[in-house]
């Protein structure tokens, strides 16, 4: 079977988006502080690769439209809840006496991880839909300009709803309000300022993968403007 260019793309494309989707989740519980002047701030190590998927979102939504896009949120929406189903069954299994990590540190880090987990879930659909949305009603109304435009419009949206639900719906009633609002705004401006600064990578990885599909890049990067129009498939079947 020979594989397709655009289908490559889309796979290499779609594992990254798993890959650092899956660790902002498992590491999510886990907070660690920056120090700013004489103030400490409070994030969770989710921030780190989380933003990383709505960079990879962009990507696809240009060359493959809000469809491809969708695909790939529903599929990641499946891995999330695959992962949880599992770190509840890892965690219904007794350790051995001679394991290095023994039931209680490993119900430590993972049952926190299952909470945040499940505020992951909510926060991840929504916050990807509104990054579709705005990424692609950005893209009609510039004419396909400005890409760190709709590259960073999308973000602020979408990361600003992500970084509040998930926190409150993962934390709410185990921590104040004021700690949930401080570790929420915090987390967003985190994630604004790291979009902010990789926009070079994403005009980067533009001239990479148009150098890679050649005259297919243009005609898939059409497609995915007119999208409604017609059909728009992750690879040419």
């Amino acid at each position: 079977m020979q594989f397709h260019r655009p289908f490559k793309l889309f796979f290499v494309l779609g594992s990254i988006f798993i890959t650092f989707l899956l660790m902002a989740e498992v590491t999510g519980s886990k907070w660690f502080q920056v120090v700013i002047g004489n103030k400490a701030l409070t994030m969770t190590l989710g921030v780190i690769p989380f933003p990383i998927t709505f960079i990879v979102t962009d990507l696809l939504n240009e060359y493959y439209g809000r469809r491809g896009v969708r695909y790939l949120t529903l599929v990641g929406m499946v891995m999330i809840v695959l992962a949880f189903f599992l770190l509840q069954l890892d965690m219904a299994i007794p350790a051995a006496g001679n394991s290095p990590v023994d039931d209680h540190s490993f119900q430590v880090v993972f049952f926190n991880t299952g909470q945040v987990i499940t505020g992951s879930i909510v926060a991840y659909l929504i916050g990807q839909l509104v990054d579709i949305q705005v990424f692609h009603l950005i893209r009609k109304k510039t004419k396909n300009k400005l890409l760190w435009l709709r590259a960073t419009g999308s973000t602020i949206f979408s990361q600003l709803l992500d970084s509040y639900v998930v926190i409150f719906v993962a934390y709410w009633g185990t921590y104040d309000f004021q700690t949930l609002n401080s570790i929420s705004y915090t987390n967003f401006f985190y994630k604004i300022f790291i979009a902010i600064g990789i926009t070079p990578l994403i005009y980067l990885a533009h001239y990479w993968i148009e150098k890679y599909l050649g005259e297919d890049a243009h005609k898939m990067a059409e497609a995915a403007l007119k999208e409604g129009k017609e059909e728009v498939q992750p690879y040419p079947g």
